[in-house]
């Protein structure tokens, strides 16, 4: 790092601006400890200080985390933060699999590439191998539980994906030079209830109410419901050991603390690193929201307030469901492909055996054997493999719900190509090689293909010129809304185009 960089950080860090947290990290000398630049601790001396790209790669250098500004709870890095795409899909892979066990070998499979390879590229961009990555991410994600859980410590090792309470300690002593027992004693925490609660950051502004209203337009009775303000839903997992897991998830928001707040049911606790990384693709938490300003100030052109910085993408939380939703909504209104979607789910799939029960002054709600209706919540969504043990009967099935038979044959088709991979559906795809895979199935079109790349796959760039909600919005603005006239407009939004789609449906929203 050069002089001017140096400096450059250390402004940066003096300014305590929350548009930093995540892109770097501060170790500081005089210490041992490392900081995320929004610390409100005192500012140590310029001399004191050396600039992390990741917190692995602090660790690396002997530091141990700070108490104060917890960097576990750093938003993660944008894509724009990492120079090779390879390097950006390998960090979410890691993330949502880092208390799986996979190896590396299986990992960078998935990515198409040598676990050498691999290793070589993401020590030149983070300075770190991958396993010291996911090791540092496993005892950041421990010292959360830690903190802020009534965890026993044998299951925090276990979520973190440890291996063994003897492993955990080991590493958590080498580390942070406290036992996890010492640092529970000198943590305040919040550790009042027994569900599970753990706290995602991001960087600010975030347009929070627009989201909860995009996903409130969309839910699916049964699965999905927005109310007091935050974001529930069902959710199904399939454990290591091949278990069917089914429970809930709440999100809300803590505006003041720029993070979402987590709440799940303790039968999810195996699968919670999966959960963490699908809440921050459903939320989009990585958004440097900057970044996305600079690009789309141009909006504002046309019209004052056209785009609003803090705007999010809506992710998906399970990749499958939301495809089928997107099918259900071809041609017909959003309303409609809701009712649709919700008949699927009720007919088709899992009841929710244990009720959501919010916290009160009273005790918990004791598990039930039936299934039960609470706030909303009592089926999850069905798998791709539960529609395709249907075989000829699939059709059938879906007509007596009122799905058409052309919509039948793509969900199916689209079902199949979850069940044997061959289209991935993740943040960790190339979407550009996807959406040709996906185009070739019957029934899905270019702004099919597009919307389930913006929402599933995380693609910042997709654009859905044909979108009535888009053409609509632009209206007063071109004289024609063609899509080559709506498509050359976008053009100057490269590579944010997702994120001017969905301020152009919020400025219908709006008006």
């Amino acid at each position: 790092m050069t002089e001017d960089e140096h400096r450059g950080w250390y402004a940066a860090l003096k300014s305590k601006d929350a548009r930093f947290d995540g892109r770097f990290f501060v170790g500081v000398s005089s210490t041992g400890i490392y900081c995320r630049p929004v610390c409100r601790a005192r500012l140590p001396k310029e001399e004191n200080c050396t600039f992390y790209s990741t917190a692995a790669e602090a660790e690396q250098a002997g530091y141990r985390p700070c108490l104060i500004c917890r960097p576990e709870l750093a938003p993660g890095r944008s894509i724009t933060d990492a120079k090779s795409s390879l390097v950006r899909r390998a960090t979410r892979l890691l993330e949502e699999n880092c208390g799986s066990g996979l190896s590396l070998d299986t990992l960078a499979g998935r990515l198409g590439c040598t676990d050498r390879h691999l290793r070589r590229v993401f020590g030149e961009e983070y300075g770190v191998t991958p396993v010291q990555y996911v090791q540092t991410m496993r005892l950041l994600l421990a010292k959360s539980l830690l903190t802020d859980t009534n965890l026993s410590a044998t299951e925090v090792a276990m979520t973190a994906g440890f291996g063994s309470l003897r492993r955990f300690n080991d590493l958590f002593k080498k580390h942070y030079r406290m036992s996890p027992t010492a640092l529970r004693k000198q943590t305040i925490n919040n550790r009042r209830h027994e569900e599970i609660r753990l706290s995602l950051g991001y960087r600010p502004p975030y347009r929070w109410n627009e989201m909860l209203n995009f996903f409130a337009g969309r839910a699916i009775s049964g699965v999905e419901v927005v109310r007091d303000d935050a974001y529930y839903r069902t959710a199904h997992f399939i454990s290591s050991k091949s278990e069917h897991l089914r429970g809930w998830i709440k999100v809300g928001n803590n505006e003041k603390k720029n993070a979402l707040s987590l709440s799940l049911s303790p039968n999810l606790l195996t699968v919670l690193p999966q959960i963490l990384a699908r809440v921050r693709h459903l939320f989009d938490l990585y958004c440097v929201p900057d970044v996305v300003a600079e690009a789309l100030q141009s909006m504002n052109n046309l019209n004052s307030g056209l785009f609003k910085e803090g705007i999010r993408v809506p992710g998906c939380f399970d990749a499958f469901e939301m495809c089928v939703r997107t099918v259900l909504g071809q041609q017909i209104t959003v309303k409609a492909a809701g009712t649709l979607a919700a008949r699927l789910a009720k007919a088709l799939g899992e009841p929710l055996a244990e009720p959501l029960c919010e916290p009160r002054a009273e005790p918990l709600c004791e598990p039930r054997a039936e299934p039960l209706e609470v706030d909303g919540l009592t089926h999850t969504f069905p798998t791709p493999e539960a529609l395709l043990a249907l075989g000829n009967e699939l059709e059938n099935r879906l007509g007596s719900l009122g799905i058409i038979s052309a919509r039948a044959r793509t969900i199916r088709e689209l079902a199949r190509t979850f069940v044997d991979g061959s289209i991935d559906y993740s943040s960790s795809a190339h979407p550009e090689k996807e959406m040709e895979k996906l185009l070739a199935l019957p029934g899905i079109g270019n702004w099919s293909a597009h919307y389930i790349a913006m929402r599933a796959m995380g693609w910042p760039d997709a654009f859905l010129e044909t979108d009535y909600g888009v053409k609509k919005a632009l209206e007063p603005y071109l004289e024609s809304t063609a899509p080559r006239q709506v498509r050359e407009l976008s053009e100057s939004w490269r590579p944010w185009r997702s994120y001017a789609t969905v301020a152009l449906w919020n400025s219908l929203a709006h008006s």
